[in-house]
């Protein structure tokens, strides 16, 4: 009996010693938490969606998406082998260049009209606080922070792992000029050492004027946060950039919703827009937008170009690791899409070709 006892409070102490790593971030308090308390989308002790959005698909339960996950996993939820990527320097772009380099998943680097803008950035190879569960793939790993410039906006859509990483958000710090997210999420790097002065947090719908020529609008989304044991304690957001020659839409992780709609007819037409188009699930449709309605988002948005991401980097869903692209592609009704492999530089204002580089795997 004691020797279980002794086990049991061992285990407990460190649970408790894991979670209170600094990765884990922290919730805001004092003047951050009054920001949070006053806004319209903090309600009940948390954020919530515009609408409704339950965790799963009504008459789902959370033992069977678990069965799924662990008995019933696609055959081809990795790919058979390295992706394919090629090298940027980042270091090195001509400055009169609009360039796009996507590093996978939701993580990439853009230069427009001058700026030079980082968003969700994952350079540390897994998507979650234990290593091992959530490996990125074999070859998506061609970058590190070391490849990283000097960046005049990182933007931060939402907290999660696969998003905000605690590894290379400490090692890109002394090149972030300006960090843009949510409310509660910049409590997070501030904590990890980032000046109160670097990071401007907002609520959705709100304008950020930059610099001559240059704003942000906080959009909303269709999804939740959190890192630790307590959801929703910041708030997920898109972003409306807005340059002296481009109108751009940077999606976070969403659901469909009606806001994809109010923003089109609100800021579009948009000349790029990018969205989340991998990690989906029937089970869980109202945070993840499954194939066809990222393409009715776009849509919806008055997209010019749409680049799909979220996808070809991390496992987090039960469908083959291509599923997100082939699909969006068969769902399609005559947008130009971005389809790069990892790393190639897209003039992304220019008339482009892309290989159907995953059909190779």
């Amino acid at each position: 009996m004691w020797i279980s006892l002794f086990i049991i409070i061992v285990i407990v102490l460190s649970i408790v010693a894991f979670l209170r790593h600094p990765k884990f971030g922290k919730i805001g308090k004092g003047s951050e938490a009054e920001k949070i308390l006053a806004s319209p989308n903090f309600r009940e002790g948390k954020f919530q969606n515009q609408h409704h959005t339950p965790d799963l698909t009504e008459g789902v339960s959370y033992y069977a998406v678990m069965m799924e996950f662990f008995f019933q996993k696609s055959k081809r939820g990795k790919p058979s082998g390295n992706i394919p990527s090629q090298k940027t320097n980042l270091h090195t772009l001509d400055p009169e260049k609009n360039i796009l380099v996507w590093f996978g998943h939701s993580s990439y680097f853009m230069q427009v009209d001058g700026k030079k803008i980082l968003v969700d950035p994952v350079f540390s190879g897994a998507a979650s606080p234990v290593k091992f569960t959530t490996r990125s793939f074999a070859g998506s790993d061609v970058y590190t922070s070391d490849d990283i410039p000097e960046i005049d906006y990182l933007f931060i859509s939402h907290d999660h792992w696969d998003h905000l990483d605690y590894e290379t958000i400490l090692a890109i710090q002394p090149k972030i000029k300006q960090v843009i997210t949510g409310l509660g999420t910049g409590t997070h790097l501030m904590y990890w050492g980032y000046p109160s002065s670097r990071v401007i947090e907002k609520d959705w719908n709100e304008e950020i004027q930059l610099e001559p020529g240059f704003s942000v609008i906080t959009a909303p989304g269709r999804h939740f946060s959190g890192r630790g044991l307590k959801r929703n304690q910041s708030l997920w957001t898109s972003f409306i950039f807005i340059t002296p020659a481009h109108t751009l839409f940077l999606g976070g992780d969403s659901g469909y919703d009606t806001h994809f709609k109010e923003i089109g007819n609100t800021y579009g037409p948009f000349d790029l827009v990018i969205l989340e188009c991998g990690q989906y699930d029937k089970s869980w449709k109202y945070i993840h937008m499954m194939p066809e309605e990222v393409i009715q988002a776009a849509e919806d948005l008055r997209a010019k170009k749409l680049m799909p991401v979220h996808w070809a980097k991390f496992a987090l869903a039960n469908h083959d690791w291509d599923a997100p692209i082939i699909s969006i592609i068969a769902a399609n009704k005559g947008i130009p899409l971005l389809t790069p492999m990892i790393g190639q530089e897209v003039v992304f204002d220019s008339p482009t070709t892309f290989s159907n580089w995953w059909l190779q795997l």
